[in-house]
């Protein structure tokens, strides 16, 4: 089959397949902070690397009306500064209780009983509990164009300035998966734990 991104139902499926086709997805489990002083934890899935010297990582809000704006983005245009919040196993639950849609100013560390860590290069807590986090300030901000349903999505690009890993997911000088024990967004209500692991050297040419 074969159709336009939002035309899925004329072609007989439920549900619009992209985000279960682009799986898995780490999740940016991101911390934020006010000019007011209030804090913010937030899951995004559409979240990645995009370079690693410099490191900058991206993620992605999305408008969740013609005029209210994310806490995040808010948050992050205020400030310059966030953390992205690596996902482990343990704090799927948590994550999931941060998602809520929780009126500004509301601590969704508190709310979902996760200990606040302060920043080190940003004034911005990290999650306690997680395994691994990137502190960013601010690199640019890009309005996507809206689509004619009036939907939208903002980027943010970060340059990361410190992170933080913790020392019981190291062995042998690396970080092990199994450990670390990423949990990656999939499509739908969809999660994944990753846990099978391979590694593959890079062809050598001979010229």
């Amino acid at each position: 089959m074969f159709f336009e991104p939002m035309d899925y139902k004329n072609a007989g499926l439920a549900h619009n397949p992209l985000k279960a086709i682009v799986a898995p997805r780490p999740i940016g489990w991101i911390s934020s902070c006010g000019k007011d002083g209030s804090v913010n934890l937030a899951p995004y899935s559409f979240f990645n690397a995009v370079s690693e010297d410099p490191a900058i990582v991206i993620f992605s809000v999305q408008a969740s009306g013609p005029d209210h704006q994310k806490d995040t983005l808010r948050n992050v245009t205020e400030t310059s500064a966030f953390t992205v919040n690596i996902v482990g196993a343990n704090q799927v639950q948590a994550m999931n209780v941060s998602s809520g849609d929780y009126l500004y100013g509301e601590n969704e560390f508190t709310t979902a009983g996760l200990r606040m860590i302060p920043g080190t290069t940003v004034n911005v807590p990290h999650v306690g509990e997680v395994p691994a986090a990137l502190e960013c300030t601010l690199l640019q901000t890009i309005t996507l164009p809206a689509n004619d349903r009036g939907g939208h999505y903002t980027a943010i690009l970060g340059t990361v300035t410190g992170i933080f890993v913790d020392q019981s997911v190291i062995v042998d000088g690396k970080i092990s998966y199994a450990l670390l024990a990423p949990v990656a967004r999939m499509g739908y209500r969809d999660y994944a734990n990753i846990n099978d692991f391979f590694e593959l050297g890079r062809p050598v040419i001979k010229g």
